[in-house]
């Protein structure tokens, strides 16, 4: 069975989920999901995990993520980017330095109130749904934390290509609404490129026509283990530890220093993330085919 990550650079107009759904079919296989939303109109680095990987959703889920967003001055619209309804516009007299003070006030931990247009729940409603209907309701500010900011490339005099490094749950879009209100001009979302998600990058990713025309689209595969490249490596020598692993149970490892590690067995299978502490091995969660 296919088991492994395949990071796609999504193409504009699919949902994460269409994504997904095109890689069942390639794949046979019902284990699929991917590691961050992103919206339709957004193209780049979508993480997705096929059969028993999907057990570390959750993981990419939670990591940082890097953007290349177009900030549209001037224009304010109802989804806060440029397919929504232009609900203001104003003439734009912002220079470069000026975009630079304004950025870096972003910089760091800030609160945003999610857009509307959004798949958040409020009341058990999808935030998008009532806003197609037109209704509008509170939303609480959520704590976000943006890492790093800048201005990439001015293309006219409204237009700015900025670089974006963030936490999960940061809307882009929202980002760049907020920005336009603190230079007093308004603003959205003119495009979204994801360049970074779960530690991969574009250089990671291949294209949905990549994939349909391989031979063999399992070879495009990447073993799950490479998203946890930064913890150590484990190689259970221990018959009995190996076995205890495999059975969820604690390994004794008194020598073992405290962390997390990447465990494997004798044969180098894959078994699971671990965490050490106090000589004791227990499992964070297991990646081997049961």
């Amino acid at each position: 069975m296919a088991s492994g990550i395949l990071v796609i650079d999504k193409p504009e107009g699919w949902t994460s989920m269409d994504v997904c759904a095109k890689l069942r079919g390639i794949f046979h296989e019902k284990r699929v999901g991917h590691g961050g939303t992103l919206d339709p109109m957004a193209t780049g680095v979508l993480p997705v995990f096929v059969g028993r990987a999907t057990r570390a959703v959750e993981f990419a889920e939670k990591s940082d993520k890097e953007y290349v967003a177009g900030l549209k001055l001037g224009v304010v619209t109802n989804t806060q980017d440029t397919t929504g309804e232009v609900l203001e516009e104003r003439d734009v007299d912002v220079t470069e330095n000026r975009l630079r003070t304004v950025l870096a006030r972003f910089i760091g931990d800030i609160e945003q109130i999610p857009p509307m247009y959004s798949a958040i729940k409020i009341n058990g409603k999808k935030l998008y749904e009532l806003a197609r209907k037109g209704r509008e309701v509170e939303r609480p500010a959520r704590s976000v934390t943006i890492k790093a900011l800048e201005i990439l490339e001015q293309q006219g005099k409204d237009l700015y290509m900025i670089k974006v490094r963030c936490s999960k749950g940061t809307y882009i879009r929202t980002l760049c609404h907020d920005i336009g209100q603190a230079l007093g001009c308004g603003g959205c979302m003119s495009s979204l490129r994801r360049t970074m998600a779960a530690g991969f990058t574009l250089e990671d990713a291949v294209t949905l026509e990549q994939v349909q025309a391989a031979a063999d689209p399992a070879s495009l595969l990447l073993p799950v283990d490479c998203f946890f490249a930064g913890r150590p490596v484990l190689v259970l020598k221990s018959v009995e530890a190996e076995k205890k692993i495999r059975n969820g149970m604690t390994a004794v490892l008194p020598e073992l220093a405290p962390g997390e590690y990447r465990v494997y067995g004798r044969n180098q299978e894959f078994l699971a993330l671990c965490r050490a502490q106090g000589g004791k091995l227990t499992t964070i969660k297991s990646f081997f085919e049961v």
